[in-house]
């Protein structure tokens, strides 16, 4: 091998190991969704935000969800995107406490966090359903933290039950008129219950009323032409099952159930997955993202997710699977 030779191999091994020590390449950027995919960050890192909720605010959405490890909690992540397709890990949200005594320790089991914005206060708060370190499902508390900054970190204030109610499977939704609302599965999930919460939005009030007793979780809601959508799944475990939707003209009103809103072959297991939660688009009127968890059970970082556009038809809202799919 003559010297120029040797030197363009010197230099292409060079770059090679030079690559390995800064870290993965950044991941090619695709401007669509491909429900069910490994779905990498801007990093080339798998996303690790699981049982999540989206916080739009100054052109940038946030992504909050459960950090997961094999099968460990271990905290709440939070990434950042300007147009939804790629995501920027901005770092740990909420991390389990190294005290033994905090209600958050290391151990803890850490689910479905939704973050608001008070602009009262002009704090960032995220609820979460919380099990203590130790007790599996046992405890079913409701976790609230808050921070200056939208990326955290968070700090925690509290855990408890809203008016001595189990809080399980939950979600957050803050009203045009500013009021907040805590949703949540109680009583060992058969009871779906909607707390208004405190002006500061870190306290469940005792305005609070059982929706309906139909044993489901996982509520995803949204609002359209003055009506309210909420969308729930069954209880199965990991297991998929059918989702349901119901309708009411107000949050405390009657809520009607109105079927199953997902459409084709695979809506009966909800595409083998379960709603955490719907995003109301911005800058899109009467565009609605529909987002589920594929759970994996076996190694929960690997569970997958999938976000669909919900579409109307004769004024109810239905989804349908798509493959790949982008806004226009």
């Amino acid at each position: 091998m003559n010297y120029y030779k040797r030197s363009f191999c010197m230099l292409i091994v060079f770059s090679i190991l030079l690559t390995g020590c800064s870290g993965q390449t950044k991941a090619p950027y695709k401007p669509s969704f491909t429900p069910g995919a490994v779905w990498l960050d801007a990093n080339g890192e798998v996303i690790n935000a699981h049982g999540g909720g989206l916080l739009y605010e100054k052109g940038t959405y946030y992504w909050f969800g459960e950090k997961r490890g094999k099968r460990a909690s271990e905290g709440v992540n939070v990434y950042s995107s300007k147009d939804l397709y790629q995501w920027k890990m901005e770092g740990l949200a909420l991390a389990q406490s190294q005290d033994s005594a905090s209600d958050i320790a290391v151990g803890c089991i850490m689910e479905r966090p939704k973050v608001i914005y008070n602009a009262r206060t002009k704090k960032y708060v995220m609820w979460f359903h919380l099990e203590l370190s130790g007790q599996g499902y046992k405890a079913a508390r409701a976790g609230v933290a808050i921070s200056d900054k939208v990326t955290g970190p968070y700090r925690f204030l509290k855990s408890f039950r809203p008016n001595d109610n189990m809080s399980r499977d939950m979600t957050l939704f803050v009203d045009e008129d500013g009021k907040a609302y805590h949703i949540y599965s109680s009583r060992e999930n058969y009871d779906l219950r909607i707390v208004q919460l405190s002006d500061d939005y870190t306290a469940a009030t005792t305005k609070d009323k059982l929706l309906f007793s139909e044993h489901r979780e996982a509520p995803a809601i949204f609002k359209y032409n003055k009506k309210y959508y909420l969308i729930t799944s069954g209880c199965t475990g990991w297991a998929p099952n059918k989702a349901g939707i119901h309708v009411a003209d107000s949050l405390f009103g009657e809520w009607v159930s109105a079927g199953n809103p997902l459409q084709g072959n695979g809506a009966d297991s909800t595409y083998g997955g379960q709603p955490t939660y719907i995003l109301p688009v911005a800058g899109k009127r009467s565009s609605f993202i529909f987002i589920a968890d594929k759970w994996n059970p076996k190694d929960l970082k690997d569970s997958r997710y999938f976000w669909l556009p919900i579409e109307f038809r004769d004024g109810m809202p239905f989804i349908d699977w798509r493959n790949e799919w982008t806004w226009n």
